[in-house]
C-alpha cells in the first residue's frame, strides 16, 4: 500500500512537471488564468448587453467551466505527451500498478483545476458583481470539487485514446469548445435543440453547473443532492471509460509492437 501511495501522489506529481506544457509561470499565467478571465468577462458584458440573463447565470456558469481548461487538456498531455516524448515504453515496462500510474496523474490535474475555478469565482467577486451568500460558499466549494474531479476523469479518456491517435490535441480543442457550446456553460439547455441537450446532460460541467447556480440563488445543498451524485457518476463513469481505454491499448501496442510509434 505505501508502494501504491507513492506512485499514486509522487509520481502523479512528477508526471505533471515533466508533461504538463504549460507550467512554466510565462505560459500558465497567460493560459490558465488570462483566458477564463477574458471569457469570464466578455460572456457576462455580453449577456447583460442583450438581457438574456441574470449577471450570476454568466459568471457562475463560466467560472465552473474554467476548470475544464485545465483538467481536460491537462489530463491529455499527463497521459498522451508519454508517447510523444518517447517515454511511454519504459513507463509500461516497469512492474508499477497501473492504477496507481494512471489515476495519480489526476490528482495535480484536479488541484490545478479547483486554482483556475476559484480564481475565476475571485474576479467574478471582484469585478462583476457576484456575491453569493456566505452559507453557500461551502456547498458552491464541493460542487467545484465534484466538477472539476468529472471533467479530469472525461480528460482521461482523450489521454488514454491519445496512446493510439495520432493528433489526439485536435480532439482535446473540438472537446473543450463542444463542452462550452452543450453543457448550459452560456446557454440554458432549455433554449438548446433536444440533442444537444441530451449529449449535454451525458458530458460533464452540465449538472454541476447547474447545481451550483442553484446554490447561488439560495438553494441548499440537500436541495441539489441530485445533480451532484449524478456529476459524481458521470466522473466515475468516465474514469472507468478511460483506464479501460488505457490497458486496452496498452495490451495492443504490445502485441503490435507500436508503443511509441506514429
Amino acid at each position: 500500500m505505501t508502494t501504491w501511495l507513492r506512485i499514486f501522489f509522487v509520481g502523479g506529481v512528477i508526471a505533471f512537471r515533466g508533461l504538463f506544457n504549460w507550467i512554466r509561470p510565462a505560459m500558465y499565467i497567460p493560459t490558465m488564468l488570462g483566458s477564463p478571465l477574458f471569457q469570464l468577462i466578455f460572456f457576462t458584458k455580453l449577456g447583460q448587453y442583450a438581457h438574456a440573463e441574470p449577471a450570476d447565470f454568466y459568471i457562475v456558469g463560466n467560472s465552473v467551466q474554467a476548470c475544464a481548461m485545465s483538467s481536460v487538456y491537462g489530463m491529455t498531455m499527463a497521459i498522451s505527451n508519454e508517447r510523444q516524448m518517447q517515454t511511454l515504453g519504459p513507463l509500461l515496462a516497469s512492474p508499477a500498478n497501473r492504477a496507481a500510474v494512471f489515476l495519480g496523474r489526476g490528482v495535480p490535474v484536479l488541484a490545478n483545476g479547483l486554482i483556475v475555478s476559484t480564481f475565476t469565482f475571485a474576479v467574478g467577486a471582484l469585478l462583476l458583481g457576484f456575491h453569493p451568500g456566505a452559507a453557500a460558499v461551502p456547498a458552491l466549494a464541493l460542487i467545484v470539487v465534484v466538477t472539476v474531479g468529472s471533467c479530469t476523469a472525461f480528460g482521461m479518456v482523450l489521454g488514454s485514446v491519445g496512446l493510439r491517435a495520432k493528433d489526439v490535441f485536435f480532439a482535446a480543442n473540438l472537446a473543450y469548445f463542444l463542452m462550452l457550446l452543450f453543457c448550459g456553460v452560456n446557454i440554458p439547455l432549455d433554449v438548446l435543440p433536444g440533442w444537444m441537450s441530451a449529449v449535454g446532460r451525458c458530458l460533464p460541467l452540465t449538472h454541476g453547473i447547474a447545481a451550483a447556480r442553484e446554490v447561488a440563488a439560495g438553494a441548499s445543498l440537500g436541495d441539489v443532492s441530485g445533480l451532484v451524485l449524478t456529476e459524481l457518476g458521470i466522473g466515475a463513469a468516465y474514469a472507468t471509460a478511460g483506464f479501460l481505454l488505457f490497458r486496452f491499448f496498452e495490451h495492443a501496442s504490445r502485441r503490435s509492437a507500436v508503443l511509441d510509434a506514429y
